[in-house]
């Protein structure tokens, strides 16, 4: 089994990115499960705006198309901002819009497909951010398994990032374990009994 995760920080490969440091702890629990875990780090990539799979021009949202594709389990994990996803996970749900047509055998791409959310910021609006991109992506047509997200939220107000305490790891961690056997849990099921085509009529 594999997963994709796809990281939606700001901050370029060779800066440390908090959301990746706990999208590691899911990261391992996955491993833990036999998953093949690869992950993306998005904003290292010309990933062009716009609803279609390929937008030409050296976009390099095809091969992330790919990826997703290939995999029997998506985890988003993306900061928050101002309350809100970062940029780049926005980008992501616009540029996943394209498989809303796309189909495999009757079905739209995405089914038979599980994700979940990771949300790290010193500041509140994790459940926000996991509410907008879970339904996003159960929209999409991925199945969103029970309890399949974790964050760390520093809470109201200005406040140290992830990497710079050890408060609140425990319960991030242990929700991350969880949401890791929910994640694959699921997609064995779905392997097992995929969701069918849905009805033409």
């Amino acid at each position: 089994m594999r997963a994709t995760v796809l990281n939606c920080t700001l901050k370029k490969s060779g800066v440390e990115s908090n959301t990746q440091a706990l999208a590691d702890v899911v990261i391992k629990a996955l491993e833990e499960h036999e998953v093949s875990c690869s992950t993306v780090r998005l904003v290292d990539l010309n990933i062009a705006p716009g609803v279609e799979s390929d937008m030409g021009n050296g976009d390099e949202w095809p091969k992330v198309r790919e990826a997703i594709l290939g995999s029997e389990i998506l985890v988003v994990a993306t900061p928050t901002w101002v309350g809100r996803p970062s940029s780049i996970a926005q980008r992501v749900v616009e540029r996943m819009d394209a498989m809303l047509s796309e189909t495999d055998d009757g079905r739209p791409v995405a089914f038979n497909r599980v994700a979940g959310v990771v949300v790290t910021g010193n500041e509140d609006g994790a459940h926000h951010v996991i509410s907008e991109i879970a339904g996003a992506l159960g929209d999409i047509g991925f199945t969103i398994p029970g309890q399949s997200w974790t964050y760390w939220n520093r809470g109201p107000g200005p406040g140290p990032s992830y990497s710079d305490t050890d408060e609140g790891h425990d319960w991030s961690h242990s929700t991350g374990r969880a949401m890791a056997a929910n994640l694959v849990a699921v997609a064995r099921a779905l392997q097992a009994n995929p969701i069918p085509a849905p009805p033409s009529d």
